[in-house]
């Protein structure tokens, strides 16, 4: 049984994440009823990401030249390093203007179920990174999931190892929010990690 153009579109807009089939069909739907143009643009744009956009070279993030335009800022400080998960958190992190160092992106994190270890994540290559050059500091910005902070502690202790001061992303109440509506676990962190 062949599959119809239609079930191919869906099926692949089923790949992107938290897209389920109804949502993949009313895209579909939509492309394909209202906005063909806007299909093309999407097809020719993703056509184009695929073949053009690999890692940089220095700090793994997405670009499409050998080096990403962070890693090309001579202007940067390249005494600090933070570690992400992702692009998607460098880009966070980026938007809030208040970090001037670079960036190694490790393209997920230990998860020990799946098979990912430190090895998978590229931790070698982290390491080689930290150790060149000028830092004197590596940031550890990933998330605050089980994951996470295995991926933070393992990394901690192969970059201590190294001599390098290694530091975590703070944690606690966040800003306008009341106590009575934050969860446990974040006004326990807030309290040991007080300052």
């Amino acid at each position: 049984m062949t599959t119809s153009h239609l079930d191919a579109l869906v099926d692949a807009l089923r790949k992107l994440p938290g897209v389920g089939v109804k949502s993949a069909q009313r895209m579909a739907f939509h492309l394909l009823q209202h906005d063909r143009a806007g299909a093309q643009q999407l097809a020719r744009a993703l056509d184009e990401a695929v073949r053009g956009v690999r890692h940089c070279a220095r700090c793994h993030t997405f670009t499409d030249q050998a080096l990403c335009a962070i890693c090309s800022d001579t202007h940067r400080d390249a005494r600090q390093l933070c570690v992400v998960e992702t692009p998607a958190d460098q880009a966070a992190l980026e938007r809030t203007g208040s970090y001037r160092g670079y960036y190694y992106v490790l393209m997920g994190r230990i998860s020990p179920l799946d098979g990912i270890g430190a090895s998978a994540l590229g931790a070698a290559g982290l390491m080689a990174r930290a150790t060149e050059g000028d830092v004197e500091e590596v940031i550890l910005a990933t998330s605050f999931t089980a994951e996470g902070e295995a991926t933070a502690h393992v990394l901690s202790e192969g970059l201590k190892a190294r001599g390098l001061k290694v530091t975590r992303l703070a944690r606690g109440v966040p800003a306008g929010s009341e106590l009575e509506y934050v969860d446990l676990s974040t006004i326990a962190h807030a309290l040991v990690d007080r300052r």
